[in-house]
C-alpha cells in the first residue's frame, strides 16, 4: 500500500515537472510562428528570393521536439515502463548537454556569433537584443527550465526503480479466480455419488433375489 502511494506521488510530480517543458515548447512554437509570419510578410514586400532563415526553423523544431518529449514523458510517467522512462531520460539529458554546450560557448568565446550561420531574417539579432535587455527575467526562465529538466531525470530514475504497479495485476487475477466454487463442485459430486451408490446397491440386491428365487424353483 505504501509503495503504491509513493509511486502515485512520484508519477504526479513527474507529470507536473514535465508540464513545464511542455509550456516552454508551446511558447517557443508560438514565438517561431510569429517570426515566420513576419518573415514571409517581409519577403512578400521585397518581391525577391532570400535564403532560408535557419534561426526561425531551429526555434520551431526545438518547440516541436519539446512538445513531443512532454507527451512521451506523460506516457512514461503513467505506465512507469522502464524502457519508456530510459528513453525519456536520455533525451532530456541530451537537451541539457546541448544547452550547456551553447551556454559555455557564449560565455567563454568572445566571437561566439561566428559559430552560427548568417540569419537573413535578422530575428537572431532581435532575440539577442531582447535577452540582453531582459537578462534577469531570461535568467530566471532559463534556470526554471533547467531545474525542471534535472528534476524530471531524478523523478524518472526514482519511478524506474519503483517499477510498474504490479499489485493491481495481482488483485485482478484474484478477482478472476473463483476458488470458492471448487468445494461446491466437490460437494455436488459427493452428493451425486451418495445418491447413485444406494440405487446401484438396490438394483444389485433385486437381481440377486431374482436369481435365488429361480434357483429354488
Amino acid at each position: 500500500m505504501a509503495g503504491r502511494v509513493l509511486r502515485s506521488c512520484v508519477q504526479t510530480a513527474l507529470k507536473t515537472v514535465n508540464s513545464v517543458l511542455g509550456l516552454a515548447g508551446m511558447a517557443v512554437i508560438l514565438y517561431a510562428l510569429w517570426m515566420l509570419r513576419a518573415w514571409y510578410s517581409q519577403v512578400a514586400e521585397l518581391h525577391y528570393h532570400l535564403p532560408v532563415p535557419w534561426f526561425i526553423y531551429a526555434f520551431l523544431g526545438l518547440g516541436v521536439f519539446l512538445c513531443l518529449l512532454t507527451c512521451s514523458g506523460h506516457i512514461a510517467a503513467e505506465t512507469a515502463n522502464s524502457h519508456c522512462l530510459s528513453c525519456y531520460m536520455i533525451f532530456v539529458f541530451f537537451i541539457i548537454i546541448l544547452e550547456g554546450a551553447v551556454t559555455t560557448d557564449v560565455f567563454l568565446n568572445s566571437n561566439w556569433e561566428e559559430d552560427f550561420p548568417d540569419d537573413p531574417s535578422r530575428k537572431f539579432e532581435e532575440f539577442k537584443d531582447f535577452v540582453i535587455s531582459n537578462s534577469e527575467m531570461c535568467e530566471w526562465v532559463g534556470l526554471s527550465v533547467v531545474a525542471a529538466q534535472v528534476l524530471s531525470i531524478i523523478l524518472g530514475m526514482i519511478l524506474r526503480a519503483l517499477g510498474p504497479d504490479r499489485e493491481s495485476d495481482y488483485d485482478s487475477d484474484d478477482d478472476l479466480a473463483v476458488p470458492a466454487s471448487l468445494p461446491l463442485l466437490r460437494n455436488q459430486s459427493q452428493h451425486g455419488r451418495n445418491y447413485v451408490e444406494p440405487a446401484l446397491l438396490q438394483s444389485s440386491n433385486s437381481w440377486s433375489v431374482r436369481i435365488l428365487d429361480k434357483a429354488n424353483k
